[in-house]
């Protein structure tokens, strides 16, 4: 008897060993994070790309059209502030600025001619009147003699006026041949030529959109535009800190500085509503590395907190819960925290943790939730 409960209580061990081993629960492997102390940075960033723009750019066009007779530039080309890019055929300006010249100085030969006969007519008219005075001549003479001093100081005028209204006539062929002429209004670079030597050419008549005859850009000064989401832009104001990347240099951080935010709102259709604001290079990178045209992205610092206790705003659930880890029994507990400053990095702990707690962070994982047996996975 004692022999066969010996071995019916064996049986039974055996099978509850069995039945524990068939039916225990395998602890997940969770990724933990340790609280501890560091930096938080309260920022806002763009809902959509940026783009790098140029403090000075123009899109130069002719007032008037005509056939492109001299182009002195090529697209990549460096030009000065007053050099001659393009010019339209003109050939009948000049010829009528060449008659303007004639006449002027045709007018000026003819001024010493009449104002010097004018001068002699007065000189005459003054001895005629002194000779009447004494009775030499008579009243007649004298009047005649005035009214012929009069009418060659009249011719003098006219003269002189003509000689104004061909300058004026100058001037004016010379403003006639400018609308003909492109000049580069700064220093800058030629990014783009529409029209070859010989093609006609003809300014943007108005509500049509036609491309410019070129596009100068200054890339010597260069800042950052950004769409902000409505939301967010109240909090930017202009001097706050900020930090710009681009695809174009990976693993590169610019700084920077709100120099300005637009004062209306940006509807795009089919998406939020955005404020532009302008962000400006503390260090521009050296010229060629930067182009007008690139994407980027732009975070704008509102507030920085040094050496607060923080931890990865990837942990937070339902807005304000973590999952603590107690070693003591190898499952997850949820803790409610009270947060601070928060990005979309870190996250300031202000109460319901401590330095050295250590939290679950892989919570895309499934089961991971509170009460569930866990192992670390390092």
């Amino acid at each position: 008897m004692i022999r066969r409960a010996i071995v019916i209580v064996l049986v039974l061990a055996l099978g509850a060993a069995l039945l524990w081993w068939l039916t225990r629960v395998e602890p997940l492997t969770v990724s933990l994070t340790e609280v501890g102390y560091g930096k938080v940075v309260a920022s806002v960033a763009n809902t959509r790309a940026g783009t790098v723009e140029a403090c000075k750019r123009t899109r130069l066009s002719p007032i008037s059209g005509g056939r492109i007779t001299y182009l002195g530039v090529k697209k990549g080309d460096r030009v000065k502030k007053g050099e001659i890019l393009l010019r339209l055929w003109n050939e009948d300006l000049q010829a009528q600025s060449n008659v303007a010249l004639a006449q002027v100085e045709s007018a000026k030969k003819r001024i010493g001619e009449a104002c010097a006969m004018a001068d002699n007519a007065e000189h005459e008219a003054a001895r005629m009147a002194k000779l009447r005075e004494k009775g030499f001549v008579s009243t007649g003479l004298e009047e005649k003699a005035r009214f012929e001093a009069q009418s060659r100081r009249a011719a003098c005028d006219t003269v002189r006026a003509e000689v104004n209204q061909a300058q004026a006539r100058v001037k004016l062929s010379r403003v006639e041949q400018g609308r003909t002429v492109l000049v580069a209004p700064f220093d800058g670079t030629i990014a783009d030529i529409v029209g070859e030597l010989g093609e006609y050419t003809t300014p943007s008549p108005p509500g049509v959109a036609t491309p410019p005859a070129i596009d100068l850009i200054d890339d010597s000064c260069l800042y950052i535009v950004a769409p902000m989401d409505e939301v967010d832009a109240p909090k930017v104001v202009v001097d706050q800190p900020a930090r710009i990347t681009l695809d174009a240099l990976p693993g590169k951080v610019l700084a920077g500085h709100v120099k300005r935010v637009a004062p209306y709102v940006v509807a795009v259709e089919k998406q939020s509503r955005t404020v532009d604001v302008e962000v400006s290079l503390d260090q521009p990178p050296p010229p060629g590395q930067l182009l007008v045209g690139y994407s980027a992205d732009v975070e704008i610092m509102l507030d920085v907190r040094d050496n607060v206790l923080r931890i990865p705003t990837s942990a937070i659930i339902d807005g304000n819960k973590v999952l603590r880890y107690k070693p003591e029994t190898r499952r997850l507990e949820q803790r409610t925290i009270k947060i601070g400053l928060s990005n979309w990095e870190f996250v300031e702990v202000l109460d319901g943790l401590a330095q050295g707690d250590r939290i679950a962070t892989s919570l895309e994982h499934e089961g991971v939730r509170a009460g569930v047996l866990v192992q670390p996975d390092k």
